[in-house]
């Protein structure tokens, strides 16, 4: 059988299990030391919520990860019946039990360098270790860079940010352990931001979008202890298995600092990052009850990306599709997560803010996504899963949570093991209705 070739974030790890355990040989390139990805290395928790009229949208593979992170308690279900709570730590150590498991192999600390074509079919990825430049092969890959750095390098046309050229915001992800959760709890329960439980604290801060909290990061500004930009954004939550320790969706990269697949503007992110945790650790030291002794537990090894290269697939999804809940014959996954534009200009657009009449806003509403938003277009072996997956800008900031990755991987995954098996790595070829029919088998919702 021919081997696969993934990369080992949010969609490739999964990408890479799925394809295992259909019986390719894997190989799961990833240049960090573990898989996840955005899960994992650059500490985004909780999972966002995909659901339609209370019911979770992403199953198979999702519900298996989530499931053995309870089973480690590193994952939880908080009383209102969210079950997407986990611990990026221990995520690592399910990721590689499940590869592992499935016979999958994984070669860490490895960037690829460039793809190697013949006519419209990639060869081999030339890549670098400690081991040096080397070229491996395969019959299909999967780009699950988030980047869409394969895809690019084989001259799959990309797109990337708004009208403009603007990207999404980036952040960079810490916590802040020592925590004191019970006083905190209380405190934030006494100014209006309701919480079910010390044990699952969300809270959260934007300017003029009446947080109980605005009127302490105000005075911070004045005194000197935050920037203005630094609430732009604001947001914590608890994390399982780390009692006394919130993870914080923050801090927001500065506006000038908004391309992910630049390396110059990568490296500035990192230093800003570390800059604004600081000021951050010492606005929640001195303005929030029980954060007095806290200390920074985690800086996330990896920024946060939001979005960057969109490739140019046989179908592009758009608004349109999101707001008129379109399903599609080669459906591969269901969605209702809002569009979620992380402006570098400030605050945050959402859609599920507003009301209005499209099918969209009803609450068991849900659209799809095509099996050919991860066929790139002029390469025939190559699949593209994730946020990188063809998509208008909005539309792509709606399908790029995590959950939604786990599930176009886990279709990429299969659909690559079935390529190189029986059409010669050509993955037009594969029956879709007969993924789509696996993909149930495997517990999914298509």
């Amino acid at each position: 059988m021919g081997r696969d070739r993934g990369r080992g974030g949010t969609a490739g790890a999964v990408a890479g299990i799925a394809a295992a355990r259909t019986g390719a040989r894997v190989l799961v390139i990833e240049a960090q030391g573990s898989l996840g990805g955005t899960g994992t290395n650059a500490w985004v928790t909780p999972l966002m919520r995909n659901v339609s009229g209370g019911e979770n949208l992403n199953r198979g593979l999702t519900e298996e990860i989530k499931a053995r992170m309870r089973e480690r308690s590193d994952g939880a279900i908080d009383p209102g019946g969210n079950d997407n709570w986990f611990n990026p730590e221990g995520l690592k150590f399910v990721l590689d039990d499940l590869l592992h498991e499935a016979s999958g192999e994984i070669l860490f600390h490895t960037q690829v360098v460039a793809p190697l074509l013949q006519a419209d079919q990639i060869t081999a990825l030339v890549v670098h270790n400690k081991g040096g430049l080397q070229a491996l092969r395969a019959r299909v890959f999967i780009d699950a860079t988030g980047d869409a750095d394969v895809a690019a390098g084989a001259g799959v046309p990309c797109h990337g940010g708004d009208e403009h050229g603007l990207h999404q915001a980036m952040s960079l992800r810490f916590t802040l352990a020592g925590v004191d959760t019970v006083r905190l709890c209380d405190f934030l329960n006494a100014s209006g931001q309701h919480q079910a439980s010390a044990d699952f604290l969300h809270f959260w801060m934007v300017w003029d979008r009446r947080s109980s909290l605005e009127p302490l990061f105000r005075r911070a500004v004045e005194q000197g202890v935050l920037l203005e930009r630094d609430g732009d954004y604001f947001q914590a939550f608890s994390v399982p298995g780390r009692p006394r320790e919130l993870s914080f969706n923050c801090p927001r990269i500065r506006p000038d600092l908004h391309d992910g697949a630049d390396p110059w503007q990568l490296s500035a992110a990192q230093v800003d990052g570390r800059q604004a945790i600081m000021r951050l650790t010492a606005f929640c030291r001195t303005f929030l009850p029980g954060c007095e002794e806290a200390f920074v537990g985690v800086v996330a090894p990896m920024v946060g990306v939001r979005e960057t290269r969109r490739i140019q697939g046989d179908y592009t999804l758009s608004v349109a599709d999101i707001l008129d809940c379109t399903k599609f014959e080669d459906s591969i996954c269901r969605n209702h997560y809002p569009v979620d534009i992380h402006s570098v200009k400030g605050g945050a657009k959402l859609l599920h803010e507003r009301d209005g009449e499209a099918p969209y806003f009803a609450p068991d509403a849900w659209h799809e996504i095509p099996y050919r938003c991860i066929l790139p277009q002029g390469v025939q072996n190559l699949l593209v899963p994730g946020r990188a997956a063809s998509s208008t800008f909005e539309a792509q900031s709606s399908i790029r949570v995590q959950q939604n990755c786990h599930s176009m991987g886990e279709a990429a995954g299969i659909a690559a093991a079935w390529a190189a098996r029986r059409h010669d790595g050509q993955v037009r070829d594969v029956n879709v209705r007969a993924l789509q029919d696996e993909l149930r088998q495997r517990g999914g919702l298509v």
